[in-house]
């Protein structure tokens, strides 16, 4: 192809390994294509021919990261060979990335605990986009640890780890301070503006910018996202330029969004946006064999916190049988708030149940509605907790959508968040 423009287009949209280009052609040289392929596409190897085989010429090719090049006139034996040697390189390395990527999928990370199928593929999900730039939009309930799945996506990211990672609650900044709080200000924008102020997104560098509770954001605001986001520059309030902004940006909410588009409540453009790539974090009730492996943890860290001397409490069977047995509608942080509470309350070595929340020690699972009826009245239940156990299989059917289960239960959606959220009874004895 004749131009260096041309290459960079095609190198876009194709899957390109090796480019061969001149040292000499119109526009972009060979040593310049090379920069930018190398600052755009790591991947790429180059070899460039050249009819100048000075070491200033070796030298600028070593700078731009010229895998070789090939003095002129160029024979097809030496051209074949170097291409050759590049293919080789590429295959060699191709399966160093495979087998190590092999290796890191049974690593666990050490954020993330539980063995559970849901998490081993959450897990897996997370290994695979790290180093991707694609948004991504990570759903899930109200403590289910969104927010470390998105310091995992910046933990494990080989570009992105040393820089910053800059979390922002969308819920809980005020509307008319949120644009300045993303974007920046200059001086004078608004009555408190004294000076001018960076804006959290150009602050977190070219590392992440996890955006939480995107759901909450007023819709005004999410227009100004959307352009952001598609511009990928940001205007401060009260500037009369744009920014340029390097920043992944990862999204979060425990809302269902396309419920919120169907609604008007969240724009659809916006949602398409940052849904690139969706990871949904399961509640902990569809995750029951990692309990007792996150309560294990949380003791560790309430070890770590004591220091030397002084270790944390283990659990005794019985409370183990009830930590188990919960249902945990308020998910991981309703149990940290748990084992914190049992440790502060426990004076032994080890926790018993009466340490543990009084609704956890008269908890009595529910029973599977396809199972024999009870033949004595104190093993029945009552029947909240009968429809509660049917919402949760309803629900597990269509894969969490709350919309479609809402159809399927023939009520609004108001009335199954309703249910999701009371509070289970203990049976009447």
């Amino acid at each position: 192809m004749p131009t260096g423009a041309e290459c960079l287009e095609l190198v876009r949209d194709e899957d390109v390994d090796i480019v061969v280009t001149d040292f000499q052609m119109p526009g972009l040289t060979g040593i310049q294509l090379c920069e930018q392929l190398r600052e755009r596409h790591p991947h790429v190897l180059t070899i460039i021919l050249t009819g100048m085989g000075t070491y200033d010429v070796a030298i600028s090719a070593v700078r731009a990261g010229v895998y070789d090049y090939v003095t002129k006139p160029v024979t097809v034996d030496v051209l074949a060979m170097s291409l050759e040697r590049a293919r080789d390189y590429v295959a060699v390395r191709s399966e160093v990335h495979r087998l190590r990527a092999a290796v890191d999928s049974t690593i666990p990370i050490p954020t993330i605990v539980g063995t559970s199928p849901a998490m081993r593929a959450m897990t897996k999900m997370i290994r695979r986009m790290a180093d991707v730039d694609a948004s991504v939009l990570i759903t899930g309930e109200s403590g289910t640890g969104k927010e470390l799945v998105a310091r995992a996506l910046h933990d494990l990211s080989s570009s992105r780890k040393d820089q910053p990672f800059i979390a922002v609650n969308c819920g809980a900044v005020p509307a008319n301070l949120l644009e300045s709080e993303l974007f920046g200000h200059v001086r004078g924008a608004f009555t408190d503006a004294r000076c001018a102020r960076s804006g959290l997104i150009c602050q977190a560098g070219k590392g992440t910018i996890f955006l939480d509770e995107i759901g909450e954001m007023p819709i005004e605001m999410q227009v100004k996202l959307l352009r952001v986001l598609q511009q990928r520059t940001v205007r401060p309030v009260g500037a009369d330029h744009e920014l340029p902004f390097h920043a992944r940006v990862i999204t979060a909410t425990n809302r269902d969004l396309e419920a919120d588009v169907a609604t008007g409540c969240f724009r659809e453009d916006l949602f398409y946006r940052i849904n690139v790539v969706a990871i949904d974090v399961p509640p902990l009730r569809e995750r029951a064999g990692d309990v007792l492996l996150l309560a294990e943890y949380m003791l560790e860290k309430v070890a770590a916190r004591r220091g030397k001397g002084t270790p944390a409490p283990g659990l005794s069977d019985e409370a183990r049988h009830k930590l188990a047995d919960y249902d945990w509608p308020g998910n991981v942080r309703e149990l940290e708030n748990c084992i914190e509470r049992a440790v502060a309350l426990c004076n032994t070595e080890q926790i018993a149940v009466a340490h543990l929340p009084a609704r956890i020690q008269q908890y009595q699972p529910a029973v599977r509605l396809d199972a024999p009826p009870a033949e004595s009245p104190a093993e029945m239940v009552t029947l909240d907790e009968m429809e509660r156990r049917y919402v949760r299989q309803v629900l597990a059917s269509v894969n969490n959508n709350k919309s479609h289960a809402a159809r399927v239960l023939g009520i609004d959606r108001r009335s199954l968040y309703r249910r999701i959220e009371s509070r289970p009874t203990a049976a009447t004895p």
